[in-house]
Parts: structure tokens; sequence; C-alpha cells
């Protein structure tokens, strides 16, 4: 009887078989590999089928979904979303509108065919039926037309050259004369370096990154001078290059000018952007709550980010870093009464969806002088050559009674003869009873700086017209490309508080004016 062979068993455990997908994919050249095994298997799935044919499920087909087959349909082949002309010049005049307005806002501006919209802005010159009609440009009665040039001859070219530099000269003729014309031989002195604090390109970068990285930027102003501390600048550059990002103007230093002089200039900035009056204070601050609920409204608008950024800017020593720990209810960033303490932005987280970035103050270029420069709080008084020679432009600005409650001088004749009279009684004297007019003279502008010295700059009168209750509700309109009660809703938020902050209290420090004065009468 034969032996019967015994089947080869494979002890080792390594897979031999050409579709086993565990197998190998390096030594052996001539077999398959893993993946060319995988590749092969896909090849030879099957839908599942009932008796009669139908497919039940497909081999690769997501268990979630109950079909993934795609309806077949022309429209997936051809532009169905189509809009005339007529209607796409309309939506442009509707969206120029509504975007020249500071109070509206675009939301889900990616669903929005913004190409198509700012294509008449780009490209102005391609557009030919702007110039000429529809049949004269193209069509059967197609007219060859000379091409439109500057000048047809040379005589022509240099009338229109002449002409356009005498339009420029009379343009800029103001500004020529306040820098200093040289026709008379004679330059202006050439300013001291520290006149130009805030100025250097280091800062410049600071400011332009916290514009950059921010979603609202809130302009921090002082409410003694608002128009002097704003940066028409920036406006004008947030309106053409950063239409998405939100301006918030910020009266700080309310309490240092009276409550009808804050209401007055909510009234009259409130028609250019949303305003707020703020007193930067940890324990006894004024519009506090009012920033916070503004800023939560714009975090609903921004409702696609996780969290929003808010930037401050502003002069230096208008009370950026105050107005940050008021907000955070503690010293999160280093503070003084001088100039130039922020030396670079810096990120506070505020809310989970709400953060804070400090900024360095900018000063902006404009034809001040040197005591409009030290008045405003740019410059450190500590650092000037000759404090005394600003010391007239006090005593024009501040109202006489306010000195004499102050310093306790009655009359006087000129500055050298007000700062001698407070050297006597400061006892501020030099060897031999000579007057220290420097260090009396700085002693003023550090009164100045902090406020010590009642002094603001009064609203302008609103025309009979203008004069309403709700001045900052005018542009708050819903835009018509945005269908969201989310977005109405918190527009009329934003609305809603910045018209009551116009009837509350806003604290004054009293002992700084008279009654008179608090009641409205500023002659």
């Amino acid at each position: 009887m034969a032996m019967k062979k015994e089947r080869k068993v494979n002890v080792s455990g390594k897979p031999k078989h050409s579709l086993d997908a565990n197998r190998g994919n390096g030594d052996n050249k001539e077999g398959r590999s893993a993946a060319t095994v995988r590749r092969l298997k896909m090849y030879n799935t099957r839908p599942k089928r009932d008796r009669k044919g139908k497919i039940l499920k497909h081999d690769l087909q997501s268990k979630e979904l109950p079909s993934t087959r795609i309806q077949p349909d022309r429209r997936w082949f051809g532009n169905t979303r189509v809009v005339n002309q007529k209607e796409l010049e309309f939506f442009r005049e509707e969206l120029q509108s509504r975007m020249s307005s500071s109070y509206n806002v675009i939301l889900k501006e990616k669903k929005l065919p913004m190409s198509l919209l700012n294509d008449h802005q780009k490209q102005a010159r391609v557009h030919l039926l702007d110039t000429e009609p529809f049949e004269d440009a193209f069509g059967p009665k197609t007219k060859r037309k000379r091409p439109k040039l500057m000048a047809m001859d040379y005589e022509s070219l240099v009338k229109k050259a002449d002409g356009s530099q005498d339009a420029f000269e009379q343009k800029h003729a103001g500004s020529a004369h306040t820098e200093g014309s040289e026709g008379d031989g004679l330059r202006d002195l050439v300013r001291h370096t520290m006149f130009e604090k805030g100025q250097s390109k280091r800062i410049w970068g600071e400011l332009y990154k916290v514009i950059d990285s921010s979603d609202v930027v809130v302009q921090v102003l002082d409410a003694r001078d608002p128009q002097g501390t704003r940066c028409y600048h920036l406006e004008k550059h947030l309106k053409e290059h950063c239409k998405h990002k939100h301006m918030i103007l910020l009266l700080n230093k309310c309490d240092l000018i009276p409550a009808w002089a804050t209401k007055g200039w909510l009234r009259v900035l409130s028609k250019e952007f949303p305003t707020l009056a703020f007193h930067a204070s940890i324990n006894k601050s004024f519009g506090k709550g009012s920033l916070l609920s503004v800023l939560r409204q714009f975090a609903r608008l921004k409702s696609d980010k996780q969290a929003i950024s808010v930037g401050f800017v502003g002069y230096p020593n208008v009370g950026k870093s105050s107005v940050i720990n008021t907000l955070r209810t503690k010293n999160v960033c280093k503070v003084a009464p001088i100039p130039g303490e922020t030396k670079v932005w810096q990120y506070i987280t505020l809310t989970k969806r709400i953060f804070l970035i400090d900024c360095p103050g900018v000063v902006y270029q404009n034809s001040d002088s040197e005591t409009d420069v030290v008045l405003k709080g740019v410059v450190r008084v500590t650092n000037l050559q000759d404090a005394s020679e600003h010391i007239g432009e006090v005593l024009k600005r501040v109202k006489k009674e306010h000195l004499e409650r102050a310093y306790k001088i009655k009359d006087w004749d000129d500055d050298n003869d007000f700062l001698a009279q407070l050297c006597k009684l400061t006892g501020k004297l030099l060897k031999g009873g000579e007057p220290d007019l420097m260090t009396v003279a700085k002693m003023v502008l550090h009164d100045w700086q902090r406020g010590r010295i009642p002094f603001f700059v009064p609203p302008p009168r609103l025309l009979e017209g203008d004069s309403s209750d709700n001045p900052c509700t005018s542009g708050m309109e819903k835009d018509p490309a945005v269908d969201d009660d989310k977005a109405s809703a918190a527009l009329k938020a934003i609305a809603n508080v910045i018209s009551s902050q116009q009837t509350m209290n806003v604290p004054v420090q009293k002992d700084l004016f008279s009654e008179k004065e608090l009641e409205g009468d500023n002659s």
C-alpha cells in the first residue's frame, strides 16, 4: 500500500497567495506588492442588487447618506446664473450708496460676486458703452472713429500741460505758504528731532500691524480737542482699502470738559462714525458698558470668525492703554501721564471672542507748529530746552479766571510777567533771587497735559435741520444684500447704545469749571 504524501503546511505564517493584501512590498520582485493587490481588488467591486436587479447599495457608498447618486441635469454644464446689464448697474449703485456710509455692514462677502461689482472702478477705461452707444460701437451700423487723444498737435499739448500746472499750483498754494516758500530767500528753521516723535517708520509699522490684525479699529480722541487729535489719513485709508473693517471714535477724558460739550461732540462726530464718550478709570469709569455692548454686537456681526480683534489707535497720551485697563478692570498695560510709554503693540484677551490690541501713539503729518505739538501732549516736557516759549499760547487758550483760580495770580502783563510772579509764589528762585523761568514753565505745561488747567474746544453749533435727537442712527439701515435677522438686531442695538449715551449723566470734575460753564454758558 502506497503511502500518502502529506500536504505542505505554511509553518512560517507568511502569506503566499497572489491576492493576499498582507504580502510584503519589497523582497520578491516577481510577485505582486500589497498596493497592487489592493488596486486589483478595487476593480472587482460590484454593487449589491436584489432579485430583480435593482441596485440596493454600492460597494463604496457611505453608510450615513441614503443615496450618493448625482441627478443628471443639463444645468450642471451651463451658466444658469445670468444677470442683466441693467440689473448689474443698479446693484453697483445700491452697493456704492450703502458702502459710503460708515454704519452699514456687508455680511458674507464671499457669497457676493465682488469682482463683478468692483469691475467698473478697476477697468473704467475698457467700458466702451460708457462713452459711446451700442449701435455706434458694435453691430452692422458701426462707425469708425478717430481715437480720442489728449491733444491732436504739439501746441494743444503744451496748452493742456500749462493749464494743469496752473490748476496744481492753485490747489496746493495754501500748503506751500504754510510750509514756507523760498521765494524771499528764507527757509524755516530745522525742527529738533523730539518734535518728530511718533512719526518714525517703526511706529508707523506698528500702527499698520495693528490695523491689519484688527476687525474693529477704535480711534481714541482727546475730548478737549477731538478734531486736533483725529487722523483723517487713517480714516480715508480704511474707507478705501479696508472696507470690511469698522471704525469707532472714542472720546476719552470726557470728565475734563462740561457735559454739554461732550454731548455736542457726540452729536457732531456720530454723523461720520459711531462715537462714544469714555472716562478711563478702573474704579469709577464711564462708558465702559456702552463700549462693551458695541464690541459684542460687532462680534455677532462677525459670526463667521471664531474671535474678533479690536485695535486701539490714536495720538500719544490720549489714554489708549488706560481704556484697555478699564475694560479689563485691572492693570494689564503699562500706563503713565507722559507720552511714549507704550513702545510696541500687544495682545490682551478680553473675552473668548474679543481680543484687544494696544498700539503705540502715532503722530500724523500735518502743519502743526512746535507749540501745537507740545500742547497736544506729543513731547515730554522734561526734554524741552526752552519751555517758557510755549507759555504764551497757554495764556491765550485758557480763560483768565481759570488761571487765577489755579495759580492765585490776579493780573499779569505778558507770559514772562506771569512766570515771574509764579516763581515768587512757589519759591522757585535761582542764586541772587532771579526767577527760575524754566522750572516754572515746565510746571505749567505739566499741569496742562495732565488736565489740571481747564481747557476745551467747544463743539460747532449744528444747524436747525441737523439738530435731531438721534443723529447717530442715520445710515444704520440694514443692507439689502443681507437677509439676516441677527445682523439687523445687532445694527439696531449699536444704534440704541450710541443714542442712549446722549441722555446719560456724564461725570465732570466740577472744581474745574464755574456753574455757568457747566450749564452751557460758554461765552
